[in-house]
């Protein structure tokens, strides 16, 4: 039942975004150039923010391990040799082609999976999560990751957000090119062209916000996915989620303990990094258990906030 309601909502909200986005932009730009232009103009747009992403897509991978300084991690390492046949097992479970296995050494903990036609599916470790995570946690966080494989997650929301930023460089033009060229359209009024320049900037930040909405969802289905395919890795979610958030921040449990409100988490600095216990983590979740979300709380966020993925996680697969 949670999973066809989470596909639906994904369903619905995608092609929300687009059909609306798209009728938005060919009804305004059919009003700034004129019905046989306008959406010439569109078309032509969508291609060039296409062209732009499939680049950064393809090549993506390549900036990501320069960025992470990602190693590849091969069977016969003798320290994160294990971790292939980890993943190799993960992926099995998924149905999915075997990773490549990338170990990144950077300042905090995380894990993510990426790729492209050109450089593979690939899946890199944080070295500050191989600390503070033990074996069937990380391999409850690689059944998320790979989720976002399965799912093609990356792919989906790439599409989902072209029209956002078509809307947004259409806009641009019509702002910058009302001023610099007196106006443009059948109604030559600057004035009327420049605001429908600034309103489609401003509709391509409030679509942006349902783009960031989407991402929520799939990140909760990449959740789901761990806990339906991998054996006991909804608890495991859970505490590696807690073990992640009270490794960033020193007061998170504290705040759990007492009882008081607890903030959205964002970056701490690595100084401020530390093991987490069992004991820590699971108070930590229990709190988040009984939390109650505003609906704003993560309304900026492309990840829900941890108290609702603790909840959709146990009406998944219950208390472990």
């Amino acid at each position: 039942m949670v999973v066809a309601k989470f596909k639906v909502s994904m369903f619905l909200a995608s092609a929300g975004i687009v059909l609306l986005a798209l009728a938005l932009l060919i009804a305004l730009s059919s009003y700034a150039f004129g019905f046989s232009v306008g959406p010439s103009i569109v078309a032509g747009l969508l291609v060039f923010v296409l062209l732009i992403n499939l680049i950064q897509w393809l090549i993506g991978p390549y900036i990501i391990n320069a960025m992470y300084r990602a190693v590849e991690v091969k069977p016969d390492d003798p320290t994160y040799g294990w971790l292939v046949p980890l993943v190799s097992e993960v992926a099995m479970e998924n149905g999915l082609s075997i990773p490549k296995v990338y170990v990144a050494d950077v300042p905090f903990p995380n894990a993510f999976a990426y790729g492209s036609p050109l450089a593979g599916k690939r899946v890199a470790i944080t070295l500050p999560l191989l600390r503070i995570l033990n074996k069937e946690e990380i391999k409850a966080v690689l059944g998320h990751e790979l989720g976002h494989l399965r799912h093609r997650d990356v792919e989906l929301l790439m599409a989902v957000g072209l029209l956002p930023a078509v809307m947004y460089w259409l806009g641009y033009s019509l702002m910058w090119g009302s001023i610099f060229s007196g106006g443009n359209g059948r109604q030559n009024n600057s004035a009327i062209i420049w605001l429908i320049g600034i309103g489609l900037i401003a509709l391509s930040f409030v679509f942006n916000l349902l783009v960031l909405y989407i991402n929520r969802l799939r990140e909760a289905y990449a959740d789901i996915n761990s806990a339906l395919t991998v054996p006991g890795a909804a608890r495991n979610l859970q505490m590696a989620l807690a073990k992640i958030t009270a490794s960033m921040d020193r007061r998170a449990v504290e705040r759990a303990k007492q009882s008081s409100l607890m903030k959205m988490l964002f970056f701490a600095s690595p100084e401020q990094s530390l093991e987490v216990s069992d004991e820590d983590a699971m108070t930590l979740v229990n709190y988040w258990r009984t939390m109650k979300v505003p609906w704003y709380a993560d309304f900026f966020s492309d990840h829900p906030h941890p108290a609702k993925r603790i909840k959709i996680l146990d009406r998944v697969y219950g208390y472990q």
